[in-house]
């Protein structure tokens, strides 16, 4: 990650030495951070996946007002014990609040400082990452995601996020050619040997989706994979796997919110995230069962191939995933409402009522949210806690 900082002047003059404290205060900060800083001008800021202000000592704030419209976005002023560098941060804050402006002091020890600003470089690189990106849908969505449609120009407004709407006719001309590109996931799934007839299928419907995320350069795509049951007589859930796997974002029955919610997930942790139903409740216990058909490939411990459960046909992932810390995920297509809890996979069950990965999660806070206020239906859930990166993303 890219993390930039404008060393501020400083009309200090009574101090001895200022720039030698700033070099040593940023030679420690360097060795907490484990990488360097990048001194640059308040106008190359913007291409940093985090901007910082670093203010030297007190009389700053005139300097600072000079270049604030160079500055864009929230402002993260980094300050030090001395020099009365924290008085004339508190004086810039204030001003930028009254001001309509968000920002921070980052104060304290060097690794205190440093947790903070790896945390805040993910966040802002997340959010970076997804201006401009591109996710697909093949066709509309399935018609009982009634709740889970979304407005392009929200999207990309408050996001940056493009929506590209793909036909069906395209995505089943492209599976009529019969093709892949085999890689270490295809092979994976034909050293399954299940099902030679329906393993090859799946790829082919993998490859016609991977080439239209090709073509159309997508980090991720959604499908109305239900239609391919009359037509094809196959699913799309092994062809979401390797795309899982391979970092495209890749989402069941055309719900793009739930797809948006991936991408945000996905690139805040760098993580596998599973796309699943919340399929039933504990409230006593609060517990909840999730379950798909398909997961990233690399994200159970283990897997073995099965049908999709609805229809009987495909091929599905029936997925073994570690107990342990996790986290329950969804936001509005927006960004005007999420939700985001740490939680603890208890067991990975074998209900045949259910879609084929299975999974009970005990979720402390309670799950009133599923009864009272959820986003739809899919929820998405990656291994260990990233609730606090989860909120600050959406706090700025």
């Amino acid at each position: 990650m890219k993390i930039g900082v404008y060393d501020l002047q400083t009309a200090n003059l009574t101090a001895d030495r200022p720039g030698r404290d700033s070099d040593s205060f940023f030679s420690q900060l360097e060795k907490a951070l484990g990488q360097p800083l990048i001194h640059c001008q308040p106008e190359e800021l913007a291409s940093c996946d985090l901007p910082l202000v670093f203010i030297g000592g007190g009389g700053s704030e005139g300097f600072f007002l000079q270049q604030l419209p160079k500055l864009e976005g929230p402002v993260f002023l980094l300050t030090t014990g001395g020099n009365n560098s924290l008085a004339a941060s508190l004086e810039i804050l204030s001003y930028l609040q009254r001001h309509g402006r968000s920002g921070e002091i980052l104060h304290g020890s060097c690794e205190k400082v440093a947790a903070r600003i790896l945390l805040l470089a993910r966040v802002f690189g997340a959010r970076r990452s997804l201006r401009g990106a591109k996710l697909g849908s093949v066709g509309a969505p399935s018609d009982w995601l009634i709740a889970s449609g979304v407005n392009p120009q929200s999207v990309k407004q408050v996001s940056g996020l493009e929506l590209v709407d793909i036909s069906m006719e395209e995505f089943m001309q492209e599976i009529d050619r019969h093709e892949y590109t085999p890689n270490a996931f295809t092979e994976e799934a034909l050293d399954k040997k299940y099902s030679p007839e329906d393993t090859e299928k799946s790829l082919w419907i993998y490859g016609a989706l991977k080439r239209l995320c090709e073509k159309y350069g997508l980090l991720g795509v959604t499908v109305r994979c239900f239609d391919l049951l009359p037509t094809v007589k196959g699913t799309s859930c092994l062809a979401l796997a390797i795309l899982n796997a391979e970092g495209i974002y890749a989402g069941c029955e055309g719900d793009m919110t739930s797809l948006i919610s991936m991408a945000v997930m996905g690139q805040l942790t760098g993580k596998p995230v599973f796309m699943c139903n919340p399929s039933r409740l504990n409230v006593e216990e609060s517990e909840i069962v999730l379950a798909h058909c398909t997961l990233p490939m690399q994200m159970p411990q283990s897997y073995t191939f099965t049908t999709h459960f609805e229809s009987g046909l495909g091929v599905a992932l029936d997925g073994q995933i570690a107990p342990g810390p996790c986290t329950v995920f969804k936001c509005a297509g927006d960004f005007s409402r999420h939700f985001a809890a740490a939680g603890t996979i208890v067991e990975n069950l074998q209900d045949p009522t259910l879609c084929r990965t299975q999974i009970r999660v005990r979720l402390p806070g309670g799950v009133d949210y599923f009864t009272r206020e959820p986003i739809g239906n899919h929820h998405l859930v990656c291994l260990g806690d990233e609730t606090e990166a989860i909120e600050e993303f959406f706090r700025w």
